[in-house]
């Protein structure tokens, strides 16, 4: 494998994507244990400005914000040049859905612009329960209003990201890495 300095950065607001970076960083280091393959791993909050100059490959989290990114996650993705990037994010749709398939290529085409991307992995989680009361109060016919399948949906997303999601994550950027 080539890279042995990783970053994974991400971006939080209800903890989900904070949670899923570090199921990704307990997943790398138990399955590079024991090998002479074991990567470096930094792990920082957006909000740091973590430096990725001395990492060769970046695992870059976000959390879904209006069909895309959040605006903290691209700020840091617009800030990259040159980089090998692996996205992982989460959000309040299925992430099997349309939906998700338009905010993953929306994050790839952003983190595309100076960089080279190594894939992307997304997983459901629990939306902000501000965000939830602001769709009940919505008039029937509004597109975002309260309805029975959308607080399923809500109901879903408040058990994510769960134990499963977490050994995806880390297998989906364990396979990111190893493609180097």
């Amino acid at each position: 494998m080539k890279g042995r300095n990783g970053l994974i950065v991400y971006s939080s607001k209800t903890g989900n994507t904070r949670k899923l970076a570090e199921g990704i960083r307990q997943g790398l280091a138990e399955a590079f244990a024991g090998t002479d393959e074991a990567p470096e791993l930094r792990i920082a909050a957006v909000e740091e400005n973590p430096d990725p100059a001395e990492a060769d490959w970046v695992l870059a989290g976000f959390w879904a914000d209006r069909g895309t990114a959040d605006a903290k996650a691209q700020q840091y993705l617009k800030s990259l040049e040159g980089r090998k990037i692996g996205l992982f994010g989460t959000l309040g749709a299925y992430p099997d859905s349309e939906h998700a398939r338009d905010i993953g290529a929306r994050v790839r085409e952003l983190a595309a612009e100076k960089n080279i991307v190594l894939g992307c992995f997304l997983c459901q989680g629990k939306i902000d329960p501000a965000l939830t009361e602001r769709f009940k109060n919505l008039p029937p016919g509004n597109p975002h209003a309260m309805t029975e399948e959308r607080m399923e949906r809500h109901r879903e997303a408040a058990k994510h990201p769960d134990e499963n999601d977490l050994r995806a994550a880390a297998a989906a950027c364990l396979a990111m890495i190893k493609s180097l």
